[in-house]
């Protein structure tokens, strides 16, 4: 079972804002930076654009969920 989300500040075309996400998604979010040879801000930024009404960490969420249901295809 997820333990309770951990907030971090990530930096977003220079204003900085918190987001609150279970470790697991910070560990899988990091990875997949670091898979597209990423930054974590470079990332949540192009997330960020594409999300619309949703929350940033819920979007995130997302597509990580996302992201690991295509890698298992």
């Amino acid at each position: 079972m997820s333990t309770r989300p951990v907030k971090h500040s990530v930096t977003l075309r220079g204003h900085r804002t918190s987001v609150s996400l279970e470790p697991e998604f910070w560990d899988e979010f990091r990875r997949i930076a670091s898979e597209r040879d990423q930054t974590l801000n470079g990332l949540a930024i192009k997330i960020d654009e594409a999300r619309g009404d949703v929350g940033l960490a819920s979007a995130i969420r997302v597509f990580v969920l996302n992201t690991l249901k295509d890698h298992s295809s």
